[in-house]
C-alpha cells in the first residue's frame, strides 16, 4: 500500500485540483536544526578611521585657524608681556592669574564691560527686529521691490565696516552731513555725546548685519507650508498674531542660529566703534571691550593685559552661548 505524500500542516486542501495534494513549499531561508537563523538587514554602523581621514584636513584648519591662536592667548595672559619682553630686553615672567587679578580690580573694566553688555544687547534686538520684519515684508511684496530689497540688503551685507563707518560719519556729519540739514539739528555733532555716539554706531551695526538676518529668516518662511498661513488668516489671526504663534515657534531653530551669531558679533564690535568715534570716544566714553583690548596691548604696551580681556571675552561669550542653548532645550527645542 503507497503512502501518501507529507503535506505541511495548515497547507490549503481545497483549493484547485491540480495544487490538491501538493506539498507546499516552503519560500525563503529555512531554520537549520540547533537554532535559529538570524539575517540583518540594517545597515550597521561604520567604525574605523576612514570618516576622521575625511574631516582631517578640516580640523587641521580649524586647529591653526582657532585653537592654536587661542591657546597662545591664554598663555601670554599668564605671562608679563610688554614691549620690553617683545624687544627681548627681558625674559618673560610667569604671573599666573595675576593679570586677572589687575584686571578685575579695575574699575574702568566694569565699566567698559557694562557698556558692552548693554549696547551688544540693544544690538542684537535691533538687528532681529529689523531683519525679522524685512524677512515678512519680503513675503507681502512683488517680484520686482522684492529683488530691489534683496540687491540692497546684500550690498550693505558686502560693504566693508571700515567703509560703512566713514559713510556713516558723513551722512551725520555736523557740518555737510545731510541728516542734520534735514532734522533741523544745525551742527549737532552725533559723536560729542556718550548716548548719541554708541545710538550712530548702534545704527550702522544693525545696517550692516540685519541682511544676514532677513535672508535667513525669509528662506525659513519661504519653507512653511503655505496651507498653515492661510488656515491662521481664515481663523481671523492678524499679521502679528500669525508671526507670533505660528511663524515663531516653526523658525525657532533658524532664530537660534542668527541670534547666536548676532551676540557673537555684536559683542565684539571693533571697527565701527575705533572709526566713528576716534579709538573710543571724549576720554574713552565709548569704549567697549574689544577696543578696550586694543589700547591695552597696542597703545599701552601692555600685552598680558590685552591677552586677559580677550580670554574673559571669549569665556562670556560661551558662558552666553550655553546658556541660550541650555535655555531652549528645557523648552522642549530641538537643535
Amino acid at each position: 500500500m503507497r503512502s501518501a505524500p507529507l503535506v505541511e500542516r495548515g497547507a490549503p486542501s481545497g483549493v484547485g485540483g491540480a495544487e490538491r495534494g501538493r506539498p507546499r513549499v516552503r519560500r525563503g531561508f529555512s531554520r537549520p536544526r540547533g537554532g535559529s537563523r538570524k539575517f540583518n538587514t540594517a545597515p550597521r554602523p561604520y567604525r574605523g578611521a576612514t570618516p576622521w581621514l575625511y574631516l582631517a584636513p578640516a580640523l587641521v584648519v580649524l586647529g591653526g585657524l582657532l585653537v592654536y591662536p587661542i591657546y597662545q592667548l591664554g598663555l601670554i595672559s599668564l605671562f608679563e608681556y610688554t614691549q620690553a619682553q617683545v624687544s627681548g630686553g627681558e625674559p618673560a615672567t610667569f604671573q599666573g592669574v595675576g593679570n586677572y587679578a589687575e584686571l578685575f580690580g579695575d574699575a574702568e573694566f566694569w565699566r567698559v564691560l557694562l557698556a558692552t553688555v548693554v549696547f551688544a544687547a540693544a544690538c542684537v534686538v535691533s538687528t532681529l527686529a529689523v531683519g525679522c520684519a524685512l524677512a515678512v515684508l519680503l513675503t507681502r511684496v512683488r517680484a520686482v521691490p522684492r529683488l530691489a530689497l534683496m540687491l540692497a540688503a546684500l550690498g550693505a551685507w558686502a560693504t566693508p565696516a571700515i567703509t560703512g563707518s566713514t559713510v556713516w560719519l558723513l551722512l551725520f556729519d555736523p557740518d555737510f552731513g545731510p541728516v542734520n540739514r534735514i532734522l533741523g539739528l544745525g551742527d549737532h555733532s552725533w559723536t560729542y555725546g556718550r548716548y548719541s555716539a554708541f545710538f550712530l554706531v548702534l545704527l550702522e551695526v544693525v545696517w550692516c548685519s540685519f541682511p544676514f538676518v532677513m535672508v535667513t529668516v525669509y528662506a525659513g518662511i519661504r519653507s512653511v507650508p503655505s496651507e498653515v498661513l492661510e488656515a491662521a488668516a481664515l481663523d481671523g489671526a492678524s499679521q502679528w498674531r500669525i508671526w507670533r504663534s505660528v511663524l515663531a515657534p516653526m523658525l525657532r531653530p533658524i532664530l537660534v542660529v542668527v541670534t547666536i551669531q548676532s551676540i557673537i558679533w555684536d559683542f565684539k564690535v571693533f571697527t565701527q566703534i575705533y572709526v566713528m568715534t576716534g579709538g573710543g570716544g571724549i576720554a574713552g566714553q565709548n569704549l567697549v571691550l574689544n577696543v578696550y583690548a586694543y589700547q591695552k596691548a597696542f597703545a599701552s604696551s601692555q600685552y598680558s593685559l590685552g591677552s586677559a580681556i580677550g580670554v574673559v571675552m571669549l569665556v562670556i561669550l560661551l558662558v552666553i552661548t550655553l546658556v541660550y542653548l541650555r535655555l531652549l532645550r528645557r523648552q522642549g527645542e530641538e537643535l
